[in-house]
């Protein structure tokens, strides 16, 4: 009040007075601001009022006519946490959109001051009955608040848009596993609704969305591929869309944990040739316990995988290596049959030699008695049978082995290790990795080759 009086001994100051509080309180002397926060209650209780709007009946089709009403959808990929070989199936978290045009939900955006309305309570307007057909379990998300949105634009258009993670079935053929290329569905379709009454379709442009920084255990997202595959039951034809996901495996992680420790146990089982043929303690717990560890793997890497009817490229490898660690061990033991062999040939041609110097003394040879009277010792003129049959074999066998063998490098490079046992050995040096090498030149031609073919 002092103020005003002061400003009324001045009649002068009194107009700037009034403009200075009109540049400082606008409002209190503008003609009353429009609040549009208030607007948008107003719009909502006008355009979803009960006896303006139901939730139970579907939107008209394109420009207002019967036809079926059309759905855009478009999905963000967010991550993918995991694809079990085991179980056959994925883990996706995904945004997923709905975009529909309900022309009972326009309204007047007062000049462009209003874009949309938004909505939290999808009961609130009419949705389409969409459903995962391939879902095993899934999820919304309601931390902190309830992850999803409905906008409503001026025109009428609705944009449904919600958070979700889905464990989805994923059919897998294994057949060139770990050298495979999978590829995993995600299949939407309606529930209720026939294609006469509600029509699903991917939005143009961008339909599918990834993540940029999307990290996939032990797969490598190649490529995704959008599709349609509506379904036909004895009640009608159903819309359905479905968006394929090309994993290829990370082939690193299978070289390190499994095919390079099965290549070492194989050649671990090989030192068994480079030892002594008396050596067995040595060579039999080296052959028994390669071929154990090698069965343990080989049982670790099939726990982890189905039980399938077909062979995979797996099994061959495994089934492979077992066998040359096995082939090892038997080795040994032809080897331990052969050096007894050599040794009984040995006996006998030792005794042999015994009786030809003992054939070739006089048999005439004066012995004497103990009491001083000569006595003759004669040589018996019946030989029994069980010596002449031995002789008769070592005669055999060492006229074999007289026989002049011909001008041949391999046997003249063998001739050089006098037992059989030993040339067993010096065979199995060269032979087991020879065939090994040729066994990973098939094997990776054919299964690489198989790979490039199915890729294309």
């Amino acid at each position: 009040m002092k103020f005003f009086k002061a400003a009324a001994m001045w009649p002068g100051v009194l107009p700037l007075v009034v403009l200075l509080i009109f540049l400082v309180h606008p409002s209190r002397c503008s003609p009353g601001k429009v609040n549009y926060r208030e607007k948008e209650k107003e719009v909502l209780d006008d355009i979803l009022g009960e006896k303006k709007y139901d939730a139970r009946i579907r939107p008209s089709g394109e420009n207002g006519t019967d036809g079926p009403t059309i759905v855009n959808v478009n999905i963000f990929l967010r991550s993918i946490s995991k694809i079990d070989d085991y179980k056959m199936e994925y883990s996706v978290q995904l945004t997923f959109r709905e975009q529909w045009l309900d022309e009972r939900l326009k309204f007047n955006d007062f000049g462009g001051r209003l874009k949309y309305l938004t909505l939290t309570e999808s009961t609130r307007v009419w949705m389409p009955d969409l459903f995962f057909s391939n879902e095993k379990e899934g999820h919304f998300h309601e931390i902190i608040m309830p992850n999803v949105y409905i906008r409503i634009f001026p025109h009428g258009s609705v944009l449904y848009s919600i958070r979700i993670s889905l464990t989805l079935s994923c059919p897998m053929n294994l057949k060139l596993y770990p050298l495979d290329r999978q590829t995993c569905s995600l299949r939407m379709a309606s529930y209720g609704w026939t294609t006469d009454d509600l029509v699903f379709v991917w939005k143009e442009g961008d339909p599918v969305q990834v993540v940029k920084n999307l990290h996939l255990p032990r797969f490598t997202l190649e490529k995704y591929l959008t599709d349609y595959c509506n379904s036909k039951t004895n009640t009608g034809e159903y819309s359905c869309l479905k968006v394929d996901l090309l994993f290829k495996r990370e082939f690193s992680y299978y070289l390190i944990q499994i095919y390079i420790p099965c290549c070492m146990l194989v050649i671990v089982s090989w030192v068994s040739f480079w030892l002594d043929q008396s050596a067995v303690p040595a060579r039999v717990s080296l052959g028994v316990t390669t071929l154990l560890t090698m069965a343990t793997q080989t049982s670790g890497i099939n726990a982890s995988l189905p039980p399938v009817s077909y062979t995979k490229a797996i099994d061959v490898w495994t089934g492979v290596c077992l066998t040359f660690v096995f082939g090892a061990l038997l080795e040994f033991a032809l080897v331990n049959y052969a050096s007894r062999s050599d040794m009984h040939r040995e006996n006998m041609k030792k005794k042999y030699r015994e009786i030809e110097h003992s054939s070739s003394v006089d048999p005439s040879t004066e012995l004497l008695e103990p009491d001083g009277s000569t006595n003759f010792q004669m040589k018996p003129l019946v030989r029994h049978t069980e010596d002449s049959m031995t002789m008769d074999k070592v005669r055999q066998c060492e006229v074999h082995m007289m026989q002049p063998p011909k001008k041949n490098c391999c046997r003249s490079w063998l001739s050089k290790f006098p037992t059989r046992s030993k040339r067993i050995d010096v065979i199995s040096r060269i032979t087991f990795p020879l065939v090994f090498a040729l066994f990973n030149l098939a094997y990776w031609s054919t299964y690489l080759f198989r790979e490039e073919a199915e890729n294309e």
